[in-house]
């Protein structure tokens, strides 16, 4: 019977059996996670890696090629909890099963980044990070809410900045844990109440660096939706800049630390008052521009109004007076002349004709020829005077320099334009008063309407 079983049993070498077995083997499993404690870590010069994973109740021995072990980015050691990812073999030259190990991650904090990401891509879905969810930052805060734990460094750091830049702004304080299982909800139920009172204009939810674990209140879901429900914007400011949480993407803007957090919600005072200053120094060249215009203008329509002053205009026709008058005065010698000469022809014809009582009767006439020749021209040349004084009292009567003598003014607006109604001009604004002597510049401190 022996026999028989040992002819019916095949027979392998060593290697061959071990081939078999390790075939079967990776077939069998593929690609596997497996978590465990790390033991009896080596790091040969070659620079692969050599571990064993444990539990309680067995090992398992690991190898991590140096290509993949230039991909692990925390620091290994025994006794340091992992999820190592690969394929299961044998090792032909002992013999032994192994993991040949393609990734590594620390167990705990894998299974939160798994988690982590798993919630960020659900949330990115219902469109909860969409870009045109987040609101505008309000750019001068007359109130600003702040949440965080009330004994963080965090609140010191944001209390500073908003005191440096902005110290206009109000800062009201909503107390919350920040790390622990009350956490979250208490985050999310202080965004509820900062929303309900409404007397924020924007909200700062911080806190101070730590581990994942330390950070994940800011990982769950309902602080990423008290976050999108609140109406009033959210900044968030939590660990340092490497650090991302759920909360960051859901906020309106995320800034990388609690003090950035402040800066990006407040202006910097000292450069809106330079900013301030600068706007007034433009001002007041502009001002002194438009004075020195003034002035010109002014100048101009000076000039212009002594080029077409009445004064002159009168001179100019008191110029034309005198001119007609001498005229006048030349034409009455030679319209005498003239009579004298047409008197002597009669008085020739006359002596030629001899007729006494002819002679007599043409002399008188011509004695009340002339006589009214004389009145006729004198009453001319007087009216012609009368006239003239009369229009030259007019003229003097409508000129604006009697009235100004009376002690009124022409004023006139920045524009250069004569105001006949208050209504023109408002408080403020520079006039210019023209006088008999001389003007002035004024700033108008109070207009009335006229009486109806």
């Amino acid at each position: 019977m022996d026999d028989e079983d040992s002819r019916e049993t095949p027979v392998f070498s060593v290697s061959s059996l071990v081939d078999a077995a390790k075939g079967l083997l990776e077939e069998g499993f593929g690609r596997v996670a497996v978590e465990g404690e790390i033991s009896n870590l080596a790091r040969p010069r070659s620079g692969h890696v050599y571990f064993t994973l444990k539990d309680e109740d067995a090992q398992l021995r690991c190898a991590l090629f140096k290509r993949d072990a230039l991909r692990v980015h925390f620091p290994l050691a025994d006794g340091l909890q992992v999820l190592a990812r690969g394929r299961v073999t044998i090792y032909p030259a002992r013999g032994s099963f192994q993991l040949i190990v393609s990734e590594l991650e620390e167990a705990g904090l894998g299974a939160l980044q798994r988690a982590f990401e798993a919630l960020k891509r659900k949330l990115a879905e219902e469109g909860l990070f969409a870009a045109e969810l987040k609101r505008p930052l309000p750019a001068y805060p007359r109130r600003i809410g702040v949440i965080t734990s009330p004994t963080g460094a965090a609140l010191r750091d944001i209390l500073n900045v908003l005191n440096r830049r902005f110290p206009a702004a109000e800062v009201l304080i909503y107390p919350t844990p920040v790390q622990g299982e009350t956490a979250a909800a208490s985050i999310a139920a202080a965004l509820e109440r900062a929303a309900a009172r409404g007397d924020c204009d924007v909200l700062i939810l911080a806190r101070g660096g730590g581990s994942l674990e330390d950070l994940w209140s800011f990982n769950e879901e309902r602080v990423a939706r008290a976050i999108r429900a609140c109406a009033v914007p959210v900044v968030t400011g939590i660990g340092h800049e490497t650090d991302f949480t759920i909360a960051d993407f859901a906020a309106d803007l995320r800034a990388p630390t609690p003090s950035a957090a402040a800066e990006a919600v407040v202006p910097d005072a000292a450069e809106l008052g330079e900013r301030l200053r600068g706007f007034r120094a433009r001002m007041v060249h502009a001002w002194q521009r438009g004075q020195r215009e003034r002035r010109q203008e002014s100048a101009a329509l000076a000039h212009r109004l002594a080029l077409q002053h009445p004064r002159r205009r009168l001179q100019e026709r008191a110029q034309r007076i005198d001119e007609l008058s001498e005229r006048l005065l030349a034409a009455t010698p030679r319209l005498i002349a003239a009579h004298r000469a047409r008197l002597a022809t009669l008085r020739s014809e006359l002596a030629r004709c001899s007729p006494a009582a002819r002679l007599e009767r043409i002399r008188m006439e011509y004695i009340q020829l002339r006589s009214r020749l004389s009145n006729a021209c004198t009453a001319d040349l007087q009216q012609r005077r009368n006239t003239l004084q009369v229009l030259k009292g007019q003229l003097q009567a409508l000129g604006p320099q009697q009235t100004l003598a009376r002690g009124y003014a022409i004023v006139f607006d920045q524009r250069g334009q004569a105001l006949r109604d208050a209504a023109s001009v408002k408080v403020g604004d520079p006039i210019r008063a023209r006088l008999a002597h001389g003007a002035l510049s004024a700033l108008v401190n109070d207009t009335e309407a006229p009486e109806k």
